[in-house]
């Protein structure tokens, strides 16, 4: 339990600190994330809220004619939704009370789009193949980044103190998200209007630190993952004496010196990193693995701003095993809603109810697939599966698919322009109604004719083909003894006809159901995009009450080289 007077007194402390950096001695305030280059979603209201002197009154004024006012209440807090406008450019908005004024400069208005994560939407554009050729186009005043350090909380915060809105260009383009960049970018290209990307990232975590409690309390799944980090909790407490209360007393000590630091300029922890905000890792009650802890400080400040929709990079840390993974898509169905629920209700019905939510199926990862399928050790093809399953049964959910992307050892490849051009070809077609392709092959439906089963796809754009002119070996096929052999494969006009001479009777496929079936020849539409991995049949994925078998990790290599893989060209990759 915590104790609450120390928790106050030191919360007290650090809102005094972060007025008094942010605004001197003014007592108006807005979240780090209404400042100057930041871009607002056209043609809706747009939330916008902040701090005064309780019963303040509170005047906004856009430069595009709008004038608002509103009176803080009596903790201060205010909101106003001020009208946009189609899109532009070179705005300002001013927010004033009787003694204090904020003038927010260079105001965009366009297509906003969060995007969140785990360590690979945050992956760094600097740190991928195609950096340096990129980065020698990232100046784009119209494509704008805002981002912050990765933070947890174990109760909801109003900000996120190291927040900042940025114009791309190669310093802030390198530092931020290869995937929200490439897709940021494209959408600015395609749509010609300014686009703002909001990134929040963080390394490790779990969808369970990405839902706030009471919306997951009811999930087998989420419950099993609280109960184990409280069972952590209890062992750190009583064999190491860390308890949650002397852990925040220097938590609260480390985020004095690390403002004392920003404020004195002090920006650089070492020659290639800059200074962090300090976290909590332990005890795990307090941690970033446990429920609810992520949206509290990454999403919970952002709700009610004005949004077209959300790209969603994660899964990792949920396919461990296969039992974990089978779970996932319950939690990320439960996590859309949610979402969707709340910035309809913060924005007061000015963001859609059901805005669009495009996810980003895993990578291939690990030693290359050798049997036809695999099974309980790899975790990743059953996520997959699950969200393919949600794309498809979902209104407004889409995917992207990766299984052409990669790597055999490392867990952050460098190949991720493909995976932010396709989420933005996925939005151009599905939300602005763009003649392009969405998305690759999705299976839907087959048939049987004798020794052979009929495989329907949606998605094929001018046509089903294949990687390379080498046969089509990524299918399997199986009998009513669910033995699963390698299959032949033939594109027959929008079908894929599968068949072996070992099963005189089929009853099942599966394609690309591995870890890592990439270097197997995938089957593509004609626009470049991969199909998505699939099966035909409901066949038990574990048996119950087996024990959880985790992911193998593969070895690192000294002479490993990370390298990207040929892929067909895509529409709109340039």
């Amino acid at each position: 339990m915590l104790n609450t007077s120390i928790y106050y007194k030191y919360m007290k402390l650090l809102l005094l600190t972060c007025i008094c950096s942010l605004t001197g001695t003014a007592q108006l305030r807005l979240p780090t994330f209404f400042d100057s280059h930041m871009v607002l979603q056209q043609n809706t209201s747009n939330a916008i809220w902040g701090w005064a002197r309780p019963g303040d009154r509170v005047n906004v004024s856009a430069s595009w004619g709008e004038e608002l006012s509103a009176t803080a209440d009596e903790s201060g807090c205010w909101k106003v939704l001020l009208p946009t406008p189609s899109h532009r450019t070179d705005e300002t908005l001013t927010v004033s009370t009787g003694a204090d004024k904020l003038v927010l400069r260079n105001v965009a208005i366009g297509e906003v789009w969060l995007c969140l994560g785990q360590s690979n939407m945050g992956w760094a554009l600097r740190n991928t193949f195609t950096a340096e050729d990129d980065l020698k186009h990232a100046k784009q005043e119209n494509l704008r980044i805002y981002k912050s350090d990765r933070q947890h909380w174990h109760e909801p915060k109003k900000d996120c103190p190291t927040g900042q809105w940025k114009v791309s260009d190669a310093e802030s383009a390198a530092a931020t998200s290869a995937v929200s960049w490439y897709f940021g970018s494209t959408l600015q290209r395609q749509l010609n209007v300014p686009v703002g990307i909001i990134v929040q990232a963080y390394a490790g975590t779990p969808v369970e630190g990405w839902i706030p409690w009471e919306k997951q309390d009811d999930i087998a799944r989420s419950r099993y993952h609280k109960q184990g980090l409280d069972e952590v909790t209890l062992r750190q407490t009583g064999k190491l004496g860390i308890d949650p209360d002397s852990m925040l007393k220097q938590y609260f000590a480390d985020l004095k010196t690390y403002h004392q630091a920003m404020a004195n300029g002090d920006t650089m922890k070492s020659k290639n990193k800059h200074l962090m905000a300090p976290i909590i890792t332990k005890p795990a009650k307090l941690g970033n693995q446990y429920p609810q802890h992520i949206y509290n400080a990454m999403v919970h400040p952002l709700v009610g701003y004005g949004i077209r929709g959300i790209i969603w990079y994660q899964g990792e840390r949920n396919s461990k095993t296969v039992q974990q993974a089978l779970a996932f898509k319950g939690q990320l169905e439960r996590l859309i809603k949610t979402y969707r629920e709340m910035w309809y209700t913060h924005s007061e019905g000015h963001t859609q109810s059901d805005f669009y939510f495009s996810m980003t199926q895993l990578p291939s990862w690990g030693i290359e697939q050798k049997q036809p399928v695999e099974g309980v050790e790899a975790p990743w093809a059953v996520s997959r599966q699950m969200m393919l399953e949600l794309a498809q049964e979902m209104e407004n959910v889409g995917m992207v698919v990766s299984i052409d992307t990669g790597s055999p050892i490392a867990l952050h490849p460098k190949n991720k322009k493909p995976i932010g051009v396709r989420h933005a070809c996925t939005v151009l077609r599905e939300v602005y109604h763009k003649d392009v392709v969405g998305h690759g092959p999705y299976y839907t439906s087959h048939t049987s004719q004798g020794n052979s089963i009929v495989l329907s796809f949606d998605g094929v754009g001018k046509g089903l083909t294949k990687a390379t002119e080498a046969p089509l070996n990524s299918f399997a096929i199986a009998g009513a003894d669910k033995k699963w052999h390698w299959a032949q494969a033939e594109i027959k006009g929008n079908t894929v006809v599968v068949s072996s001479p070992k099963v005189a009777k089929p009853v099942a496929v599966r394609y690309a159901w591995a870890m890592n079936p990439s270097q197997q020849n995938l089957l593509y539409n004609a626009e470049g995009f991969p199909a998505s991995p699939f099966r035909t049949d409901n066949w038990d994925l574990y048996t119950e009450g087996a024990e959880e078998v985790v992911v193998n990790k593969p070895k690192k290599r000294p002479d490993f080289v990370d390298a990207d893989w040929p892929r067909p060209a895509m529409q709109l990759e340039e």
